[in-house]
């Protein structure tokens, strides 16, 4: 659409992280998004991994890509004015792929290995090269519209650019640049090869378009062009091999609206009927945190990190100094992004409506943390086989949540993808809509930071701690426990608590904000204690609140900041003008780890669990 990419993130769920396959694969994806993102020349600068058992048959890996455009400089998907001429450009069309897309719909068995599709064949470098002539080209003026190639390549970018535009086109298939000999028509329509963009270009402006595909020696033809009947005619040697209606292919068309049967889940009932009371009040919440701070879905994920290039393009600016969200300047200007991909899918699993809530919130908490404005979400949705009632269930409620959060917080839903039929033969994964979501800084000095700065510094707990280890990592991994409801939380409460902290980082009256997420409370400070290497004192005054669900309880709208000890009475003061409530937790440390007077070691301690966590089942995967 114009745009220059500045910045990705991925958001990746696989099996349990002992098993063989799932290392396997892990090491596989992370080195393909490290080598194209390298090679493509777009930094990697955040994202998420989970483990979870439900993941072991059908791993995600959902990918999000942010670029600036000159906002009058946009280019539409939209194809217009009959005798216009069609262009493909990029890549050569080979046989990959074919049947990509209708594999994705389908349930994994036994035997889908027979039914696989040869996979697509990606090449970076391409990709580099068509990224700059598209973007070279667009200045000309030669283009009515663009749109990419991506699943049912030829027929659903012909088909889709028609529709919005109410015309038809004629194309002739046998212009189509082919990497292989003799490929049929229905093959050269739904092959998915990559880096391949449509081109609708103004009649007559033919040779700028091809000088500048030439230079960048990239295949370029005209294959068509634009008719005024709405109708999609594809030809082969002068042969029709396929006539039919554009507008029936597209969603508000001829192509149909289906009404599913929905209905609560079973597995509910289990969830329900969960009581806290059950799970023993553990007497040494050392030794527990010794094992929380060890979960893959809580430890580092440096591993992970490392192999991806971040800094390339210089727009990074959370390399050194981490916040909550990515923070990538928009060079040219002072203002900054910040970015981020959000999802815990237990809690959506566990309530669909107030999980796919919490996602979002998480998502617009992390970038006001970092001192941003939440702007707008794309998302993917990823369920099970929908015409499963209880999985459609998820679905619907996971919508309805969304769009009430979105709505709180002002966020608009700029787009996202589908993907179902994410199933194993035990059933589906855990709902995975994942919210990929951007904010602005106006300023992007002004960003706020999760470490600790200095020791003897306060800190706060910002929200209320609850009686609460509903569907937290403690209670799943380390309790076993399945089913449980999702963790406290409210829209209004969560709203307020932004606002609060947003005026506290444009105020200046914290020193670093960090969001309570997986692992509780414990493992939000030693996340801010690790960067400088500081420690923590912390002395709490709760009552009436299990120790477990204190210190590793997962409540949402909670966020732990740091305040220089000068300040404490203008903070307070501005906390309580405010109604915001609020636990003055301790103090920061030259590196010593204090819990409830007890010595709990140096922070050295428990940055090395936490690094070598992940690593230490991947030793024969490390990179050389």
């Amino acid at each position: 659409m114009g745009a220059r990419p500045i910045a990705a993130l991925n958001s990746l769920r696989f099996g349990n992280l002992s098993d063989d396959k799932t290392q396997h694969l892990l090491s596989g994806i992370v080195h393909g998004i490290g080598h194209y993102g390298n090679c493509f020349g777009v930094p990697t600068v955040g994202g998420e991994i989970y483990f979870e058992d439900c993941y072991h048959t059908n791993p995600l890996v959902n990918a999000m890509s942010v670029g600036v455009v000159k906002s009058a400089q946009t280019v539409s998907a939209t194809a217009a004015g009959p005798g216009n001429p069609v262009f493909i450009v990029g890549s050569a069309t080979g046989k990959d792929g074919i049947g990509g897309a209708s594999f994705a719909s389908a349930d994994i068995t036994a035997d889908s290995m027979e039914d696989l599709p040869a996979v697509q064949v990606g090449d970076p470098f391409q990709e580099k090269k068509l990224l700059e002539a598209c973007l070279e080209v667009i200045p000309t003026g030669a283009l009515v519209g663009m749109q990419d190639m991506g699943a049912a390549g030829i027929i659903c970018s012909t088909a889709e650019t028609s529709a919005k535009g109410g015309v038809g086109m004629r194309i002739d298939l046998d212009k189509v640049p082919a990497r292989q000999k003799n490929m049929k028509a229905w093959e050269l329509l739904l092959s998915e090869s990559q880096e391949r963009m449509l081109m609708i270009v103004k009649k007559g402006r033919e040779n700028d378009v091809l000088k500048i595909f030439d230079k960048w020696d990239l295949p370029c033809s005209n294959i068509g062009e634009v008719t005024d009947d709405g109708i999609l005619r594809f030809y082969m040697q002068g042969r029709l091999e396929a006539e039919l209606p554009a507008e029936s292919l597209v969603l508000g068309g001829g192509a149909p609206v289906y009404e599913r049967e929905y209905r609560e889940p079973a597995y509910f009932k289990k969830v329900k009927s969960f009581d806290p009371a059950d799970i023993a009040i553990p007497e040494n919440l050392k030794s527990v945190a010794d094992q929380i701070i060890c979960i893959p879905n809580i430890a580092s994920k440096r591993w992970v990190s490392t192999q991806y290039d971040s800094m390339v393009g210089t727009a990074n600016a959370s390399t050194n100094a981490p916040s909550d969200a990515q923070i990538v300047r928009v060079k040219g200007t002072r203002k900054g992004l910040a970015l981020t991909a959000d999802c815990n899918s237990r809690y959506v699993f566990a309530d669909p409506f107030k999980g796919c809530m919490i996602a979002v919130s998480e998502a617009a908490r992390n970038i006001v943390c970092s001192g941003g404005l939440p702007l707008g979400v794309t998302n993917c949705l990823n369920f099970g086989n929908p015409y499963d009632p209880e999985v459609y269930y998820q679905f619907v409620e996971a919508i309805k949540g969304m769009s009430e959060a979105c709505r709180k917080f002002d966020t608009p839903v700029t787009g996202g993808n589908v993907s179902f039929y994410n199933q194993h033969p035990e059933g589906a994964i855990y709902p995975t809509p994942t919210i990929g979501m951007v904010g602005l800084l106006a300023n992007v000095n002004d960003k706020m930071t999760l470490d600790f700065k200095e020791p003897g510094d306060w800190i706060y707990l910002l929200g209320k701690s609850r009686d609460d280890i509903n569907s937290s990592e403690y209670l799943h991994k380390l309790c076993g426990v399945e089913f449980s409801p999702a963790p406290h939380f409210d829209l209004e409460e969560e709203f307020r608590l932004q606002q609060t902290v947003s005026m506290l980082i444009a105020e200046k009256r914290v020193s670093s904000a960090h969001d309570i997420s997986e692992g509780g409370l414990f493992v939000t400070l030693c996340e801010s204690a690790f960067p400088r290497g500081l420690g923590f004192d912390v002395r709490p005054e709760q009552t009436g609140i299990r120790k477990d669900a204190y210190w590793f309880g997962e409540a949402q709208s909670r966020v732990v900041v740091s305040v220089p000890g000068e300040d404490l009475h203008e903070f307070e003061s501005m906390l309580q003008s405010k109604g915001q409530t609020y636990e003055k937790l301790g103090m920061v440390t030259a590196g010593l780890v204090r819990v409830n007077s007890e010595n709990w070691g140096h922070i050295e301690y428990w940055k090395e669990k936490y690094d070598g966590a992940i690593e230490m089942h991947l030793n024969q995967y490390l990179p050389e």
